[in-house]
């Protein structure tokens, strides 16, 4: 398991590379990042802020639940803080498993799920103002399938 917090850019090939192994029959990657827009608004930049150790130890929470909950092997688990302009990648997840289906699963859980509950904020500065972004609606079916696990 890879899990960081990093201050520089993130390496995504060399971390995807490193998390495949011969009885994988998947990864799933997820990339997350800075987009030209949010909303219509025309984006600048994004700076990232934490409270590092705490972001740390919730991530190595999220990602071992992740490995009990959906079966997957491994698991990396990267988000980049401070100042990130349009097309950098601001989070990278890789989840590898002998299954595609369980891949899928997890990486979707992991990011959503590390957005509504680790301590990382995001600034979106435009150019016209700056917000504090609170993200996207936590997706319904993941709500219920996390419901039924806990029942």
């Amino acid at each position: 398991m890879l899990i960081e917090i990093v201050d520089a850019s993130i390496v995504v090939d060399a971390i995807v590379a490193g998390t495949k192994a011969g009885g994988d029959g998947a990864v799933c990657v997820f990339d997350g990042i800075v987009r030209d827009n949010t909303r219509g608004r025309k984006t600048l930049y994004l700076d990232y802020e934490a409270y590092r150790e705490m972001a740390l130890a919730q991530m190595h929470r999220l990602a071992s639940e992740a490995i009990e909950k959906f079966g997957v092997r491994d698991i990396a688990l990267v988000h980049r803080l401070g100042r990130l302009m349009v097309g950098e990648t601001s989070v990278l997840i890789v989840v590898a498993s002998a299954h595609r289906g369980a891949t899928f699963d997890a990486c979707r859980w992991l990011i959503d799920t590390l957005k509504k509950t680790v301590p990382i904020w995001k600034r979106e500065t435009f150019v016209d103002g700056v917000v504090w972004a609170d993200g996207e609606p936590f997706p319904e079916d993941l709500v219920a399938h996390r419901r039924g696990a806990a029942e």
